[in-house]
């Protein structure tokens, strides 16, 4: 068994088992991966794929146990020239994170600019996408750490540190009926067309979403105007007067956004979590400790080091239960999150 074959049926596997896109992202020849993968097969007496003539048609049961094996083999791997490089270049190095818009648009850019000064050779990558493609590369070792502002099932293969708390908000233009109310109700906001986020991963209705369960509770039918990927595009429809903007209350900018107020909705006056998660058995370097700390203080080395030691997410959970997370809290001179 040799290590580069652990490494072709760990990407073939990624590439939806198409060996021809492997070859490409590997820089080699696809005979030559086909060709390991039957060695390794042999040598192991059981199949990994099955096969429709000539093309791989899905992994097998014993398949998926090996593929498990060789992805925290491969991590190993990479943690351990990962070491070897923090070592010889502490301060130079590759640091990528998969985030959603708001966190790379309104909490990531001050701590970027606090990092990169003092790491100026480390190449820092900044990720958008979906909550499930910034999980699913994670996972697979494609970046470093992934930010989750969304609630839900978590892969047992990251491990999750809780880094602040938000919650949500209702934004209307100063002149709206809306902000004219001592007391805003939800009954009031349906009244009204709503613009806001597009469905969170694994759900399919607004029915699903904590939004949607807001307005079940009370029978009521919201009126979508827009779901939009990003805060900017709901706070500009707001704007135009097309609707009542509901959004992160981190990406609400009481400068930037002076001709916008927040109105308060009790019935909508709930907190959500914002973590970071890890590939367990990854190697940390120096330089992402700094970032993570940075981005989020309570989260110091020896606060990561012996979380990613415990062994199940029942225990990482536990480690955070007696610690205060931190409210978001804007500090707009400075523009970092204060606690």
């Amino acid at each position: 068994m040799k290590l580069q074959q652990l490494r072709y049926i760990w990407e073939v596997n990624r590439h939806d088992l198409n060996i021809s896109a492997t070859a490409l992202s590997l820089y080699t020849s696809q005979p030559g991966i086909s060709k390991q993968i039957r060695l390794l097969e042999e040598e192991l007496g059981v199949e990994i794929f099955t096969r429709n003539g000539k093309h791989l048609s899905k992994v097998t049961s014993v398949g998926k146990d090996i593929l498990k094996i060789a992805g925290e083999i491969l991590n190993k791997v990479d943690g351990i020239k990962g070491l070897s490089q923090d070592y010889k270049s502490p301060t130079e190095g590759r640091l990528s994170m998969a985030t959603t818009h708001t966190q790379a648009r309104y909490t990531l850019p001050s701590v970027i600019k606090e990092f990169v000064p003092h790491y100026p050779k480390v190449s820092l990558s900044v990720i958008q996408g979906t909550t499930k493609e910034n999980l699913e590369g994670t996972v697979n070792g494609d970046f470093n750490f992934v930010i989750i502002t969304e609630d839900f099932e978590i892969s047992k293969a990251l491990v999750v540190m809780p880094c602040f708390n938000y919650s949500t908000a209702v934004v209307v233009l100063k002149d709206h009926p809306l902000a004219k109310l001592a007391e805003v109700c939800l009954a009031d906001i349906a009244a009204y067309p709503l613009v806001t986020h597009v469905f969170g991963h694994g759900f399919n209705t607004l029915g699903s979403t904590t939004l949607g369960q807001a307005f079940n509770r009370e029978d009521l039918e919201p009126k979508i105007a827009l779901l939009a990927g990003n805060a900017d595009v709901i706070k500009s429809y707001v704007r135009a007067d097309l609707g009542v903007g509901v959004l992160a209350d981190l990406a609400y900018d009481p400068i930037e956004d002076s001709d916008l107020v927040v109105i308060k909705v009790p019935a909508l006056d709930e907190s959500y979590l914002c973590s970071i998660g890890i590939r367990k058995g990854s190697y940390i370097p120096g330089y992402m400790h700094e970032f993570i700390e940075g981005f989020s203080p309570h989260l110091t080395r020896d606060v990561v080091t012996e979380v990613m030691s415990l062994t199940s997410p029942a225990a990482q959970k536990k480690y955070f239960k007696d610690i205060e997370i931190p409210d978001y809290k804007f500090n707009h001179r400075t523009n970092v999150i204060m606690e």
